[in-house]
């Protein structure tokens, strides 16, 4: 019985340490991806740094980094607790076994002693002749078979016990090893955000100090991003007024025809109860297909691929005031590579392609959602087509001023701008 307690209690250890390495695995990636992240961010700064004066881009970079490494941190210390969670259970598994084996061997050595007693054949004879009765003679002979066998057994269990403490403790120090790295990792992390901080705080100072053209080049910026914006919110506007008309077009159709065979009938018409005023979103899912669509895009948020296979933030959703220059955008900027493919993030159908500012804008219809990917170079769909996910629809295009190539991708749920980090999957 207590060698079933011993190997029940080893199953669930064991499961606790699949489950600690599963998430401990994942925890590694997460960290190895913002290494990635961290490491084109770099890139992107040394590439910025090389202009004497600082500017918004610079310090959009220098946001993100540090946005980014305090998760490295934030993961780091969550690796960390899961350890300490790890080293706890291994200890208490420990001194589990250390004390299974000492009750082991303290059963074992009375075995023997009691065998040593009774070695003699005399003496086995006499234990079972003294029987009662046949029957109990018959026991008492299984019971000295099994002894030796139970004896042997028991022998094997003590050399199990005894490799199981060993992996335990190789098990136990390893881990130790572990964490004594990553609290160093974490550690020069904290000491190189403590540094970004430091940056950043300067870069806002030199901004202040050219603050005239700074304002002059970000409000050069939101003109575009503006026009970009006003084009998207027309297309959609139009395409609610439309889905508006195919609706209630809909709806006069069916009293029409109710009416017309209630007077084929003989009977009265029913007055037309008109129902409340639809919202934006019913008459952009007023159809099977349409709404299957976008509770499928719903379906996916924080799991959508990105607009581009490689890339990083540059720009983030929202508005920020620096020495009262504005910055705004309606989604996020991508920095990407030269020429790299731009595609659909999920199933749609292409609402409008557009020249704005020079660079083409598209809009991709998901059901009552929107999502808009502009200042691509060239455009390799067109307005009413389907696409699919991760379909390409065009090409980025590179800024010739600094050789960057940047998209701006934007999400919607009809005419509301949302914040498409909270869409798209890790990076």
């Amino acid at each position: 019985m207590k060698f079933f307690k011993a190997l029940f209690f080893l199953f669930i250890v064991l499961g606790t340490c699949k489950a600690f390495a599963q998430s401990s695995d994942e925890l590694k990636k997460q960290r190895e991806n913002l290494n990635q992240q961290l490491q084109r961010l770099n890139r992107d700064l040394e590439e910025t740094s090389n202009n004497k004066k600082s500017t918004i881009r610079q310090l959009n970079i220098i946001k993100e980094q540090i946005e980014i490494r305090t998760k490295k941190i934030k993961n780091i210390d969550s690796d960390i607790r899961l350890l300490d969670n790890q080293i706890s259970d291994n200890t208490n598994e420990v001194h589990s076994l250390q004390s299974q084996l000492v009750q082991l061997k303290k059963e074992y050595a009375a075995m023997v002693l009691f065998a040593f007693r009774n070695q003699s054949a005399y003496n086995k004879l006499m234990f079972i002749f003294v029987a009662k009765d046949f029957n109990q003679a018959y026991m008492r002979l299984k019971y000295l078979q099994q002894i030796g066998s139970y004896r042997v057994r028991q022998a094997e269990y003590i050399t199990g016990t005894q490799k199981d403490l060993n992996h335990k403790i190789v098990e136990l120090d390893k881990n130790k090893e572990q964490k004594t790295s990553l609290l160093v990792d974490q550690e020069k992390e904290k000491a190189t955000l403590g540094k970004e901080r430091n940056q950043q705080a300067q870069v806002v100072v030199d901004l202040s100090k050219h603050a005239k053209q700074v304002k002059q080049e970000t409000a050069q910026t939101q003109r575009k991003l503006a026009a970009i914006d006003r084009a998207i919110s027309a297309a959609i506007r139009r395409e609610i007024e439309e889905a508006r008309r195919r609706e209630e077009a809909r709806i006069a159709a069916e009293e029409k025809a109710a009416a017309a065979k209630a007077k084929a009938d003989n009977k009265p018409v029913a007055p037309v109860v008109r129902k409340p005023a639809k919202s934006t979103n019913d008459y952009l899912t007023a159809t099977p297909e349409a709404a299957k669509l976008s509770n499928d895009f719903l379906g996916n948020r924080g799991r959508l691929p990105w607009p581009v296979a490689a890339g990083n933030y540059i720009r983030r959703f929202g508005t920020v005031y620096i020495n009262g220059i504005k910055d705004e955008n309606q989604g996020v900027s991508i920095k990407t590579n030269e020429g790299a493919a731009v595609r659909a993030v999920f199933d749609g159908e292409v609402l409008i392609v557009q020249d704005v500012s020079g660079t083409y804008t598209v809009v991709i219809r998901h059901g009552g959602y929107f999502t808009a990917y502009s200042n691509l170079k060239s455009v390799s769909v067109s307005r009413g087509q389907k696409v699919s996910t991760k379909q390409s629809i065009g090409t980025a295009a590179t800024d010739p001023a600094t050789g960057n190539a940047e998209i701006e991708f934007e999400v919607l749920k009809g005419e509301t701008y949302m914040d498409p980090a909270g869409w798209l999957a890790q990076n």
